[in-house]
């Protein structure tokens, strides 16, 4: 991509919030009097997420931004907006700090989530109701984030059964990153017609790997710009539906050039990718906020392309909305084995950018540990915010490591999905006990959910999609878990001074929520969503619930 082209552009979690003696309650700064609100929200239970955990009534905002924050408003003017909560909880704009979201704004076809079913007939209901917005012989598609051990059926639906569901549009579903996937009889139709023709079984089954991918490259061949930005503001609308208002985005299988039919669902072309994103936000339309790392795959010892990277591109550049950040989710391969790695990762340091890498298991854990430490010594990082994500296992000897260089984690709940007990984590209460910097991240849209209420669920309970408890002994507290995914988050997108938390002077991102977070029992956490979230001011999404 060009730079200018860029750059252009229900009784116990009532309890433990109540013991928990950091909560205060009361008056927070007031802006001047002076200054005219644009819009109030009053009669609430506003959870701030600042430093005391202060609980307020009412927020003030004027040009994007909190004008004030407490019991008591400034004076209103004649364009003032007052909404009134009645007593619903309110809480910062959700900071997703690791996730693949631009991707899911790139789905072919007309996507559907399907992350929050949770039977065939949820499924059958889903693709139903999207019928409704897709135009005749258009595809409805829904494509990552979902698995089937979700379902009660623990299966894919069939092709029967999609038909039932939608008899006169073609459907595609495809799980994770390369299937398996299924059609109903349009699209079965349609995948085995020449050039290129998929086998699907008489029940619509496609076989993962190059069936499955093949299917994806003739509905990626029949994308436009103008189909990517309808699925980039589809993905927007659903982001702020879950009250979730800025992303960290990790890029993904960067593959230059023209698409294949073996390319996975994760595959892009870096230098398109984000195509759709530029021209909403070159018109004016973006509402939910975007920063983008940039992912670096090459094996060559010179790593020219790091290079040239570190060297002509500006981090962290750009508006509140929509800019770069540093490296990541890799500088190179190898999961911290190997000469190539520990050189790109001293590029990095030597450049002085923000870099992440991803730990699947502990031996990633600790040879990534090793590598922080060797180019710590060579090129100190202590200030650079480095960050190893995912974390699945840790001890207390290698969180204590990379505390003392100044290094990072993120947590995630994608074990909610696939996860068991003996492949679970993150170690949440470990993490939280040891005392190092962690936030918590979806890292969606392929092999995880982007709702951030599932894995705030699976952090507080342990419990996965199948209803099995697997993190036994890492769970945490419901406030601990949302100050992750707010507050901490803003430090990671190092924009702690403008977001996660509502205080004056902050932007205004903030959402209101259909249940009390903190009250409801544990099940039903799962099922919250935004009444109506507000980003940098402006109203984004609203239910129609509040008058």
């Amino acid at each position: 991509m060009r730079r200018r082209q860029f750059l252009s552009v229900a009784g116990v979690g009532a309890l433990a919030v109540a013991a928990d003696a950091r909560i205060t309650f009361g008056q927070a700064p007031v802006a001047p009097a002076a200054a005219v609100p644009d819009l109030i929200l009053t009669n609430g239970r506003v959870h701030t997420m600042d430093a005391r955990n202060t609980i307020v009534s009412a927020v003030a905002v004027r040009n994007g931004r909190f004008l004030a924050v407490g019991a008591s408003m400034p004076a209103r003017g004649s364009g003032t907006r007052v909404i009134d909560l009645r007593g619903r909880t309110a809480i910062p704009g959700i900071i997703d700090a690791h996730n693949h979201f631009v991707n899911l704004g790139n789905r072919p076809g007309y996507h559907t989530i399907l992350e929050n079913a949770r039977s065939i007939r949820d499924i059958q209901q889903t693709l139903s109701e999207r019928r409704r917005d897709v135009p005749a012989n258009d595809f409805i598609t829904a494509m990552g984030g979902w698995h089937t051990n979700m379902f009660a059926e623990r299966r894919l639906p069939t092709l029967k059964e999609l038909d039932e569901a939608v008899a006169d549009r073609p459907v595609f579903l495809l799980q994770t990153f390369n299937g398996p996937s299924v059609t109903n009889s349009l699209g079965k139709t349609f995948f085995e017609k020449d050039p290129n023709p998929v086998m699907v079984a008489a029940d619509g089954a496609i076989a993962g790997g190059m069936p499955s991918t093949t299917a994806l490259f003739k509905l990626r061949q029949q994308q436009t710009l103008e189909s990517k930005m309808r699925g980039t503001l589809d993905a927007w609308r659903y982001s702020a539906s879950l009250a979730l208002t800025a992303h960290l985005d990790q890029v993904g299988l960067g593959t230059p050039g023209p698409i294949a039919p073996n390319q996975s669902l994760a595959a892009f072309d870096p230098y398109r990718m984000y195509d759709a994103w530029q021209e909403l936000y070159r018109q004016g339309r973006a509402f939910i906020r975007l920063q983008t790392n940039f992912s670096h795959n090459q094996n060559d010892p010179q790593l020219p392309m790091l290079r040239e990277r570190l060297k002509n591109q500006f981090p962290f550049f750009g508006s509140d909305m929509l800019m770069t950040g540093g490296i990541g989710e890799s500088a190179a391969p190898g999961d911290g084995v190997g000469d190539v790695w520990l050189a790109a990762q001293k590029l990095v340091a030597e450049a002085r950018w923000r870099n992440e890498n991803h730990a699947l298991t502990l031996a990633n854990l600790e040879n990534e540990v090793a590598g922080y430490e060797k180019v710590h010594a060579q090129f100190p990082i202590t200030d650079l915010r480095w960050v190893i994500a995912h974390v699945p296992f840790a001890t207390p000897d290698l969180l204590n490591r990379l505390q003392a260089i100044g290094a990072t984690v993120q947590l995630t709940g994608w074990r909610y999905l696939q996860g068991s007990t003996m492949n679970n984590g993150s170690p949440f209460r470990m993490v939280l006990d040891n005392g190092i910097r962690a936030g918590l991240h979806s890292d969606s849209a392929h092999i995880s959910p982007l709702n951030p209420w599932l894995h705030l669920y699976y952090a507080v309970t342990g419990v996965n999609a199948a209803g099995e408890l697997i993190n036994a002994g890492q769970q945490i507290s419901r406030l601990e878990a949302l100050r992750l995914y707010t507050r901490e988050n803003g430090w990671f997108l190092r924009m702690e001074q403008k977001l996660g938390s509502i205080e004056v002077g902050k932007l205004a991102d903030l959402a209101v929520l259909s249940d009390d977070y903190f009250a409801v029992p544990e099940e039903q956490i799962r099922r919250i969503r935004s009444v109506m979230t507000i980003v940098d001011g402006k109203i984004v999404h609203d239910a129609g619930v509040l008058k």
